[in-house]
């Protein structure tokens, strides 16, 4: 089974991979089509048996090789205006259209279409596919612990995120959760007799965003200058709750992340944060004992640092030319990659502005400028 690369696009985004629903209707195609070219692939399942990794060797058994990592996910499409649909390649004014060609699947339909020219390779390519990445980057870490348990050992990794075809050495670690608050139902005119989950809610958020305000007036530390913004960013992203206007509200639930810039991936600020709901947890139990405040805390994402010199960075400026020094805010696999001890580096086409937006797009000419960039990287491992 030969596809071209725009081919292998399409296919991948006919795939409704939305992180809430199944991805194994794509693992099983990318599966088929590995072994149609004599690639074994090894899976790695979640706890639902709905969700899968995916990876794969190709070439000598032999450690020191490249992996090319994407994600299978992609965010939903719900509510958004699209002029196109968005399960379908669409090609306008040297654009192609589509949920998911910027945010990965074009680096991934780029890496699979090259499979067949990877022959008579001395260093060996590994594919590495994720599953939950833009839910919390859920999929990586048992990914990369068996890709390390089952693989020969690789010199570097290669996380397919859109860069605009730039060598990113560095990105922020997130620290995520959801808050749950509990309140005490009565009529809002006896509002001093009941708990209000929202109100506590309001106090919960505004201590996050004045701890970001903090950071963005505080000294910023060299390590963190190359950043932009250059300092640790505490967001609210969802918030639900209440039944009427007149009632307090008995339940509220938000989401919270926290993007830490190199000097702070210690986790001071998510963990002053939970702090702060604990205390407010032995407040409100105190006036109702079934009032309280839960924090579900999803996996943390590391960030990865800059490693200039090492072997990710060194072959990923090899193949592009690419002189700069540059980080992004957003986070990626690549940070559980650096954390069991890989050098990895993020490199893709296409702008991350255009992810999860309606209308996602990725140019003609980036997706050609990622083609070249995997052909390079083929005949530099033969």
């Amino acid at each position: 089974m030969d596809l071209t690369s725009r081919e292998m696009l399409e296919r991948l985004i006919a795939f409704q991979t939305v992180s809430r629903d199944s991805n194994l209707p794509l693992i099983d195609f990318v599966e088929e089509y590995l072994n149609s070219h004599g690639v074994t692939c090894l899976r790695d399942y979640d706890e639902t048996g709905q969700k899968a990794n995916l990876y794969a060797h190709i070439g000598p058994q032999i450690e020191g090789g490249v992996i090319l990592s994407g994600h299978t996910d992609v965010v939903p499409v719900d509510g958004q205006d699209w002029v196109t649909n968005p399960w379908e390649v669409v090609e306008k004014d040297g654009k192609l259209f589509g949920r998911g060609t910027t945010d990965m699947k074009g680096f991934v339909a780029l890496a699979l279409a090259a499979v067949p020219r990877m022959t008579n390779l001395k260093r060996p390519i590994q594919i590495a596919l994720s599953y939950d990445e833009e839910v919390g980057l859920l999929g990586a870490r048992p990914l990369v612990e068996a890709m390390k348990r089952d693989l020969p050992r690789a010199d570097a990794v290669i996380v397919g995120e859109p860069t605009g075809m730039q060598v990113v050495g560095g990105h922020k670690s997130c620290d995520a959760c959801f808050v749950d608050v509990r309140g005490f139902e009565v009529h809002s005119s006896k509002m001093h007799d009941g708990i209000s989950a929202t109100m506590v809610a309001a106090r919960l958020i505004e201590w996050l965003r004045l701890r970001s305000e903090a950071n963005r007036g505080a000294p910023v530390a060299a390590e963190d200058a190359a950043f932009d913004p250059p300092y640790t960013t505490l967001h609210v992203g969802m918030l639900n709750g209440g039944t009427a206007h007149n009632i307090t509200a008995k339940d509220c639930s938000f989401s919270v992340d926290v993007r830490n810039v190199p000097s702070e991936m210690d986790g001071r600020h998510f963990f002053a944060f939970q702090k702060f709901c604990e205390s407010v947890d032995a407040e409100l139990k105190a006036q109702h004992p079934d009032a309280g405040v839960t924090c579900r805390i999803l996996a943390p994402g590391p960030g990865v640092s800059p490693d200039p010199g090492g072997p990710a960075d060194l072959l990923a400026r090899r193949l592009t030319g690419d002189n700069g020094d540059h980080t992004v805010p957003y986070g990626t696999d690549g940070g559980w990659f650096q954390h069991g001890g890989y050098s990895t580096v993020i490199c893709g086409p296409g702008d991350i502005a255009l992810a999860h937006q309606p209308n996602e797009f990725i140019t003609v000419q980036q997706f050609e400028a990622g083609e070249v960039f995997l052909d390079r990287l083929v005949s530099d491992c033969q």
